[in-house]
């Protein structure tokens, strides 16, 4: 039994029914017309035999050269009561016998007809012959749509068949990209996404890797630092003060376990905020907010944060916490490290893919050599614990954008940290004229 749920087999019942409807109709109407052509064409003849004989001349003059017309021919003169009666035409069968009858007036003082009869039972057989053989090849025609039906819808879903069949081989361990060229233009967009999935995976998997050995890292250190503080201080008899400070040294490090576990906390929140429902929101109004927030910061540490935005609104979909923790990840990186009496800059511009928000330091750069969107990954001499850029990464993977920090190409030190995001989801703001 077919099932609804299949594609193929709801393709397959509207092209069997479609083409069966399509036969039936084409194959009425062709034997209806060749059946009243034909009939047509008796009446006719009937017609001119009325009108030789009512106009006294030779009823053969059309038929001298097919005599086997004549002798199916019945002529006789009839009177009706209703002088009225026009020309008809009835067609009658008697003893397995068709007979084609036509009425003509004759005479109309005295109500004579003409009224005359042929034998039209091969006729009638040769229509029967013709609608046979129809019926014969509208099952032929049926049979070879169905047949075509099978192979057409086959070759539709094999694209399909075959993403399954590459899909199911993979794991987190083996994960190769689908080659989008070698399908189908239709199904390229469908390649594009599941490739985007795969390399989210990949990432997933890769940095989960490294954040859970670099979470034991980061615990163990401070865990032992903390036991040989204590061991130490267990060995002798101390002063109040000197337990005091062994304390204090002791808080330190339970400090810097708690800002890892926040850290670590952190990670599990976003993920539950990818799982909000995006929002249509002005990407600008947003940006212009965090900069205000920033602003005030920068001038407190001495630095100055620059500002420009173009176009000067542009919607998007997307869930904002995410959006927010990538510029606040980048305003932070860069007031960071960029030294006082210096400048860092805010700024959006569209391209031909959507929005490009861009932080541009005076800092220290970066080491191209390494993976700073690994988790644990730190830069420079500043304090942290490194998951900041993984949070951020993990954010623009989210919103499908693409997150890229490199070192300014403009002569001066510092990083240019940028986040693209796609105009496929997004529309612009109408400019205020």
């Amino acid at each position: 039994m077919f099932s609804t749920r299949s594609i193929r087999n709801r393709f397959l019942i509207q092209l069997i029914f479609s083409s069966a409807m399509l036969i039936l109709l084409f194959s009425s109407a062709l034997y209806f017309f060749i059946k009243n052509s034909i009939y047509e064409e008796k009446q006719q003849e009937l017609l001119q035999y009325a009108k030789n004989i009512s106009n006294n001349k030779a009823i053969m003059q059309n038929d001298a050269m097919y005599p086997e017309n004549i002798l199916s021919l019945n002529i006789e003169i009839i009177y009706l009561k209703n002088a009225e009666t026009g020309i008809e035409v009835y067609e009658k069968t008697h003893n397995m016998q068709t007979f084609l009858t036509l009425i003509y007036p004759f005479n109309i003082n005295d109500a004579s007809y003409l009224k005359v009869s042929k034998e039209i039972t091969p006729m009638t057989l040769l229509l029967d012959k013709i609608l046979h053989y129809i019926f014969i090849i509208n099952i032929g025609g049926f049979v070879l749509v169905v047949l075509y039906a099978i192979a057409i819808s086959g070759m539709l879903v094999s694209p399909i068949k075959t993403l399954t069949l590459r899909l199911s081989n993979m794991n987190e361990h083996l994960m190769k990209p689908i080659r989008v060229k070698e399908l189908p233009q239709e199904f390229e967009p469908l390649g594009t996404t599941i490739n985007h999935l795969i390399a989210r995976i990949q990432n997933f998997v890769k940095y989960q890797k490294e954040l859970f050995i670099g979470t034991a890292h980061e615990l163990k250190t401070p865990l032992a630092v903390i036991k040989l503080k204590n061991q130490v201080t267990l060995i002798k008899i101390r002063t109040p003060e000197e337990y005091i400070e062994a304390l204090k040294v002791t808080n330190k490090t339970i400090d810097e376990m708690n800002i890892i576990v926040s850290n670590i906390l952190n990670i599990g929140r976003q993920e539950g905020a990818q799982l909000d429902k995006p929002t249509e929101v002005d990407v600008i109004a947003i940006l212009k907010q965090k900069a205000n927030d920033f602003k005030l910061l920068a001038e407190n540490e001495g630095k100055v944060l620059n500002i420009h935005f173009e176009p000067q609104g542009f919607m998007a979909m997307l869930q904002v916490p995410l959006l927010n923790q990538i510029v606040q990840n980048f305003l932070q990186n860069a007031l960071k490290f960029t030294p006082k009496e210096k400048s860092v800059t805010l700024r959006s511009s569209q391209d031909d893919i959507g929005l490009l928000i861009e932080v541009i330091d005076e800092g220290c750069g970066i080491d191209d050599s390494m993976d700073i969107f690994a988790p644990f990954k730190r830069q420079g001499n500043k304090s942290g614990v490194g998951l900041g850029l993984f949070l951020a990464k993990s954010a623009a993977d989210a919103l499908g954008a693409k997150i890229k920090i490199e070192n300014r190409t403009d002569g001066i030190e510092g990083t240019c940290a940028s986040l693209q995001l796609n105009s496929k989801l997004s529309c612009i703001l109408p400019q205020k004229k």
